[in-house]
């Protein structure tokens, strides 16, 4: 009597799927190319931050530098998916990513001439904000061309991975870069990593939108805003995370919190930004376990209070080490 053997179940997936960068080239170069730009560009986030209070010694001059980021994100992103859409994503990635690296040279320059001006920085930010708005869009819609559909939850996985891992090694190399060579070194690292992201663009082939994708692309903004107003589970999440990031965000006060709680220099600022990171990057990694939730707003709404919490209990704490614990305990949330 023979004995079958009972179907096996498939493995849960712990880490990442790799596959994208197994079987395709071209995205293999733009995930990594992209990755190294990401530290690069998280440096010098940090650093301008380090500069403004430098010159300011006012947290309220720092905070400002995230405002000259938001309203060009805002009024760029929303057109920026649209233009991928109308022209060949890949001049519109190459060119955006040549006026990122170039502001950064205009920023190692400036540092060197010793230009410290604030109106400067505010002005370089937004024009940071700009490039950013056009280059991810472009990036985003580079993918399905170089990946088969079955890749693309994969890729997109990855693609978060390089967001979280830049944000981690970045401000904490940038700090380190910045207390030992100072805030040009971190500008010049900047405009080198862009390289990176440069030659993977420039490897890529031609991808001039079809008819379709024009006709979806002038259309995109107002469809995107009309199905926003559809759905309001969608907009829960806009909303809460919004209430997160403008009511519980300490960056801005990361320079003056170094210098006043922990008598440190800018490799404290470094590693506070890189615990948030750091956080972020473990809750991704270790994620299997979220397939089973099936409350999704209340995990959305449980995450977000656990982030503010953490945020709270960070602001009494005047020990680094546990200070950078819950830090990095909001990043996972």
């Amino acid at each position: 009597m023979t004995r079958t053997s009972a179907p096996t179940r498939p493995r849960r997936r712990i880490f990442a799927d790799l596959t994208p960068l197994r079987t395709s080239p071209d995205y293999r170069r733009l995930w990594f190319g992209g990755t190294i730009s990401w530290v690069g560009q998280a440096m010098t986030a940090l650093a301008i931050s380090l500069q403004v209070y430098d010159i300011t010694r006012s947290s309220f001059a720092v905070g400002l530098v995230g405002l000259f980021s938001l309203v060009p994100l805002i009024v760029f992103g929303l057109y920026g998916g649209a233009i991928a859409d109308t022209v060949d994503r890949r001049k519109l990635g190459l060119y955006s990513s040549l006026g990122a690296a170039a502001l950064s040279v205009a920023l190692a320059a400036a540092a060197l001439l010793g230009h410290h001006r604030v109106w400067f920085l505010y002005a370089v930010v937004a024009l940071q904000a700009v490039c950013g708005a056009l280059t991810g869009p472009a990036r985003s819609a580079m993918i399905p061309r170089l990946l088969p559909a079955e890749q693309l939850p994969a890729a997109n996985a990855l693609n978060s991975v390089t967001m979280t891992f830049g944000t981690m090694v970045g401000p904490a190399l940038g700090g380190l870069i910045v207390a030992v060579g100072g805030y040009e070194w971190a500008y010049l690292v900047d405009a080198l990593t862009f390289t990176a992201a440069l030659y993977a663009m420039w490897r890529l082939p031609s991808m001039k939108p079809d008819r379709a994708d024009g006709a979806r692309g002038r259309a995109s903004v107002a469809d995107g805003l009309r199905f926003l107003g559809t759905r309001p589970n969608i907009r829960m999440t806009f909303f809460t995370d919004m209430a997160a990031m403008v009511l519980a965000q300490p960056k801005a006060l990361f320079p003056a919190i170094a210098v006043l709680w922990y008598g440190d220099d800018a490799k404290t600022v470094g590693l506070m930004v890189a615990a948030i990171a750091a956080g972020a990057l473990l809750g991704g990694l270790f994620s299997g376990w979220q397939s089973r939730i099936r409350r999704h707003g209340l995990a959305i709404l449980l995450a977000v209070a656990g982030w503010g919490l953490a945020i709270a209990v960070f602001g009494l704490t005047r020990n680094l080490w546990l200070g950078l614990f819950f830090l990095a305990l909001a990043g996972y949330a």
